[in-house]
């Protein structure tokens, strides 16, 4: 007895120490190659991905000092050539002639007038609301002149004022504009700057300009833009006669560009040994940004979905808009909002078109790189979002600018992820063959012998189909399909019995009330019951027995059947219970044994139903059938009787009342009591009878329902 017992321990034992060594060596086999393979992933692609930023930082710095040394270049070019010597001589010349003129009293008037609807409004919007315009009014005879002739009085809008060639006033000036005007403005658009300007070396005048803005024929030492960049790089570059010297001045705020920040390249003009001016050429923001983001083509240039590369200036504002503010603009301003930029920056941005000198973008980067640092990491980008960055300054003379090159750490280290999903999968499957085979194993020793035990307790659970796995032809296999034969024999029998219960339930439901079958089946003896108000109806075919005797017995029945079961079928859809049928009388009452509050009204409409029913079911058969229905309401006891053969029945003088009011109705009406006329005088239209002879109640109030 003993080894009996023990002998199923030991072999179970056995198994689930296979099955625990092998699990455990193929678990710490896959956690260790996954741990390495994951570490040196990571780090390899780390090193990439900051080899390529790098690469690419480079890359875009050594485009953006490429551009400027080209324009500096182009601009100690054009500062040397006759046509702009000859040019800045003549324009000089020439405004001085305007000097000499009085203005008129309309040019003035006309020059005032486009300052205060047209250039003020927008100063005040950035300068406060009691900015005065004669702040900004031009100084001396020349400017009226020259900003009525070009600004005032040009046809174009502002963006295509420099279409106009020649003012057409036939002065000395407009003679040299119409000459020279063609070939800067085409040098301008040659080399992609937003303006071309002239300034007088005596008087700090702007004597031309390709745009022709509000600066034009204002003076850079005394007007109103005395301490903007443009008039200090005017300034520097006009001190020595250098024919090398050029001066760059960074971004700034400038009003006659509607205070949209811009930067300025200055070169001196040199005639003999002599500055007699200074050649200035306003930037353009748009070329500065396709340098840095590679004409916005971030994905060609390796950057993915997330990188990019951006300048940044000294004061830590940036000088090149971020990628998103291109891509999607939506976002970018949603993440400002949500950001540390304040609003009015926000609202320079909407107003500038670009997010140039109001994104700041003070991060570990940029301060490293404006150190003059170079370097790469992980590093919380100006969005609050890790990212992995490479850094470093940007060698422009006349300005501190930093690069920085960067993506964000969810897409650098997106293959990580997948290899670490493919690593858990890896294991996992490793892990699950290894779960299978420590299974097999246990499975083969004790495998059946556990089902077998399970299938039994199940079967005594209550799971009559519970079966067991045939996997072996030894005894166990044996005793395995002897079971399944039992319990398939035992739910053959049971299968049996519940046909016979379901056939039982039915014939007693046939029979009795639901509820009060239920009570019956609970082992409840003498089920009787008193209802306090209740309505029964008894309904009769007049004349059906004469009928009947003339017609063949099935035919009979048929027609009785078919009746009565259309009845039974408008009972069950008003909620009321059918008590018996006598011959052709049909009893039937509403209140029991669930009590309902409408159970008269419920009768009658039942009653109803019963007439049209007759009426129909007449027709149809093709014989004289009419219904005579008689109602009552009341008090009444019900109760089963019989031993071999139960019946529902009910008992009292609201029952008897009922039945007299059909036996003394009219044909095809229906007729009720006091109590049944009063519950429910409201709802249909009675017609009084009168008092009527009732058999053991003497005379009775009687109403028929008008139908």
């Amino acid at each position: 007895m003993t080894d009996a017992v023990s002998q199923p321990t030991t072999r179970f034992g056995l198994a689930a120490k296979l099955f625990a060594i092998l699990l455990v060596l193929g678990a710490v086999a896959v956690l260790i190659t996954g741990v390495l393979g994951y570490i040196r992933a990571r780090d390899a692609l780390e090193h990439t991905i900051f080899n390529q930023l790098t690469s690419a930082r480079e890359t875009k710095a050594n485009q953006v000092e490429t551009y400027f040394r080209s324009i500096r270049a182009e601009m100690r070019l054009l500062a040397a050539s006759k046509m702009v010597v000859d040019a800045m001589r003549g324009f000089a010349g020439a405004v001085d002639e305007l000097d000499a003129k009085t203005v008129p009293p309309e040019v003035q008037q006309k020059v005032i007038g486009w300052y205060d609807t047209q250039y003020m409004p927008m100063v005040r919007r950035l300068l406060g609301q009691d900015t005065a315009a004669d702040e900004f009014l031009p100084i001396g005879s020349a400017p009226y002149f020259l900003q009525d002739w070009y600004i005032v009085e040009n046809p174009h809008p502002k963006e295509r004022r420099k279409l106009v060639t020649e003012a057409g006033d036939g002065g000395t000036y407009s003679k040299l504009h119409a000459l020279y005007h063609p070939l800067m403005r085409t040098a301008a658009s040659t080399l992609s700057f937003a303006d071309f300007m002239m300034v007088d070396h005596r008087t700090g005048r702007i004597i031309y300009s390709v745009e022709k803005e509000a600066d034009f024929g204002t003076s850079l030492r005394a007007g109103p833009y005395r301490r903007s960049n443009v008039a200090a790089a005017a300034a520097r570059c006009g001190q020595a006669p250098d024919p090398s010297a050029t001066c760059l001045e960074d971004f700034a705020d400038y009003l006659p560009a509607n205070g949209a920040p811009q930067a300025f390249m200055a070169a001196p003009v040199i005639d003999q040994g002599v500055v007699i001016g200074v050649l200035v050429a306003q930037l353009s923001i748009d070329e500065i940004d396709n340098i840095v983001t590679g004409g916005r083509r971030w994905r060609h240039e390796g950057f993915g979905a997330t990188g990019e590369a951006y300048l940044v200036g000294s004061d830590f504002l940036i000088r090149s808009s971020p990628r998103m503010f291109f891509e999607n603009r939506e976002t970018y301003f949603e993440e400002l909002k949500g950001g540390q930029t304040p609003e009015h920056d926000i609202e320079d941005i909407h107003r500038y078109g670009t997010p140039v000198l109001q994104q700041r973008v003070d991060t570990k980067a940029s301060r490293a790189a404006l150190g003059g640092v170079e370097g790469t990491g992980e590093v919380l980008g100006y969005r609050g979002i890790p990212t992995l960055a490479s850094w470093g300054p940007v060698r422009v003379s006349g300005v501190k600018w930093a690069l920085i090159a960067k993506i964000d750490s969810s897409e650098a280290f997106a293959p990580v992820k997948r290899l670490e999903r493919d690593l858990m999968i890896v294991g996992g499957l490793a892990l699950v063959v290894v779960i299978v085979t420590g299974a097999w194993l246990s499975r083969s020793l004790l495998g059946p012998l556990r089902e077998l035990t399970a299938g039994v307790r199940r079967f005594a659970a209550g799971d009559h189909d519970a079966h067991v796995t045939v996997r072996t032809r030894d005894e166990i296999g044996q005793l395995c399909l002897a079971f399944n034969s039992m319990v398939d024999e035992i739910n053959e029998k049971n299968v049996v019995i519940a046909g016979k219960n379901r056939e039982n339930e039915e014939l007693l439901l046939n029979v009795l009330p639901a509820p009060i079958a239920n009570r019956l089946r609970g082992g409840e003896k003498g089920i009787a019951d008193g209802f306090a108000e209740v309505t029964v109806a008894f309904a009769d075919l007049v004349g059906f027995t004469a009928m009947s005797s003339e017609m063949p017995p099935a035919e009979v029945v048929t027609l009785l059947n078919g009746l009565f079961s259309r009845f039974d079928e408008a009972a069950h859809q008003l909620g009321i219970e059918k008590i018996k049928t006598v011959g052709d009388a049909y009893m039937a009452v509403c209140g029991l044994p669930l009590s309902v509050p409408d159970h008269a009204a419920r009768m009658v409409r039942m009653a109803i139903r019963m007439v049209h029913i007759t009426r129909e079911h007449a027709m149809e058969h093709k014989v004289s059938m009419k219904l005579r229905v008689g109602i009552n309401s009341g008090p009444v006891v019900a109760g089963v009787i019989g031993k071999s053969k139960y019946i529902y029945d009910l008992w009292g003088d609201t029952v008897n009342l009922a039945s007299r009011m059909e036996s003394g109705g009219v044909p095809d009406m229906i007729q009720v009591t006091r109590p049944v006329y009063e519950k429910l005088k409201d709802q249909f239209v009675f017609e009084p009878r009168g008092e009527i002879e009732v058999k053991g109640k003497g005379s009775v109030e009687a109403w028929l329902l008008k139908m």
